[in-house]
């Protein structure tokens, strides 16, 4: 059976709470997804997630994290807004919106619908700081239910995969995106 989403792990293990996505792909291991569903921990291999948003799934779902001025480990579901060609593309580096860039330059078809599932941080190195394995307390909390999101997402959209994305059990956001996040709206 061919995959008709694509459930993205993005972000790097080595950079605390950047690790979020990458976890919550190492948990759907021990509750799978159904198989026309593909679950891929990219880490921070953005060209290589470029090229499978070119393979012709209906729907993809990046798992990551991105401020959003919430309390930490709050997930918020972002649907992200195809590339408008003001965002550089970028073949090295894990950055959803130039990941996206970088698909929409290389294919000749349109992307998949893209919407990231997004987990608060409370602990992002910033610049040339050291290295820091391991997710902080909240963001660790917030695993298990992202894998519960995940679930009760990819029923709705195998469903039908212009559903509006289901709420995430808590008041909705909408207007402009924060400055850290990608372009759409949110349920947080």
């Amino acid at each position: 059976m061919t995959p008709r989403l694509l459930v993205a792990g993005v972000g790097n293990i080595f950079l605390a709470d950047d690790a979020f996505g990458p976890e919550v792909i190492r948990a759907l291991a021990h509750r799978p997804l159904p198989p026309e569903v593909r679950v891929h921990d990219y880490g921070i291999r953005g060209l290589d997630l470029a090229y499978d948003l070119l393979d012709g799934y209906d729907t993809a779902v990046l798992v990551d994290t991105a401020r959003r001025g919430h309390t930490p480990g709050t997930l918020c579901l972002i649907e992200a807004e195809a590339p408008d060609g003001t965002v550089v593309p970028e073949a090295h580096g894990m950055d959803p919106a130039k990941v996206l860039a970088l698909a929409a330059h290389l294919g000749e078809e349109p992307l998949p619908r893209v919407l990231v599932l997004a987990c608060e941080p409370e602990l992002l190195p910033a610049g040339d700081e050291d290295l820091l394995p391991g997710l902080s307390a909240p963001v660790r909390e917030a695993v298990a239910p992202a894998v519960d999101a995940l679930h009760a997402l990819v029923r709705t959209l195998l469903a039908d995969p212009a559903a509006p994305a289901p709420p995430l059990g808590r008041p909705m956001e909408s207007g402009p995106p924060r400055p850290a996040a990608l372009p759409g709206t949110a349920a947080g």
